[in-house]
């Protein structure tokens, strides 16, 4: 007997677990599966590069990916980013938590030194009441014991969303949006992790990127929720 009655936040069906958010119904329904630890592209089996990033190589150096960007993952994933359901936050950061746990083992992934949550332009984290990027990061950075740095990347000029364009005209679109509030002399960091929900072509966190570079950071990780 569920003596409090909790429930799964996705089919609403008892949860024994609660703070899990999520059945084992509908966690098994989330698929994970082999992925290019560099670019995240599904391939038959685990590997660290693949022919396509090879080929376009992405500015970031590793990617820890929980699924594909389906039902139920992209339901909840909706849910949290646009219906202003920020206590699903959690839960998804607890699958990203596990995913990364899983990266430790099939790509050797080496954990951080910091988080940096993607950021949202002012206006639009104020329109929307929070960033989900930021809110999935305090949840990691308190599990993982790592800082949460969400003031050191800022994006300075108004984009149009990214969804439906190019990727031509996403990088168009992200030109000089980004601005660092911290110089190479005080950033102490070498191994970071850039948070964000869903990965397309990886516009903004190829520019995010280059800029942390010039603060010197070696290593650049990118965790994200889904791979659309």
């Amino acid at each position: 007997m569920n003596f409090f009655n909790f429930r799964c936040i996705h089919c609403r069906g008892n949860l024994h677990i609660a703070k899990n958010g999520l059945c084992s119904g509908c966690q098994k329904q989330i698929k994970s599966f082999p992925y290019c630890g560099h670019c995240g592209v599904e391939l038959q089996y685990y590997a660290k590069h693949c022919g396509n990033c090879l080929k376009q190589e992405p500015s970031w150096d590793k990617m820890v990916i929980i699924g594909h960007y389906v039902e139920p993952l992209s339901v909840l994933i909706h849910r949290f980013k646009f219906q202003n359901q920020f206590w699903i936050d959690r839960t998804l950061a607890r699958l990203l938590y596990l995913a990364v746990r899983d990266a430790k083992r099939t790509h050797q992934l080496k954990l951080p030194e910091a988080i940096i949550p993607v950021p949202l332009y002012h206006f639009r984290q104020w329109r929307r009441g929070y960033n989900q990027a930021d809110l999935l990061s305090r949840q990691l950075s308190r599990w993982l014991d790592i800082p949460n740095l969400n003031n050191i990347v800022k994006r300075v000029r108004h984009t149009h969303t990214q969804r439906g364009l190019s990727a031509k005209d996403r990088r168009q679109n992200l030109k000089n949006a980004f601005s660092l509030a911290v110089s190479k002399n005080t950033f102490p960091y070498r191994r970071i992790a850039l948070v964000d929900d869903v990965i397309t072509t990886g516009s903004t966190l190829n520019e995010i990127s280059k800029l942390l570079r010039k603060l010197g950071v070696e290593e650049i990780q990118v965790w994200g929720l889904a791979r659309a």
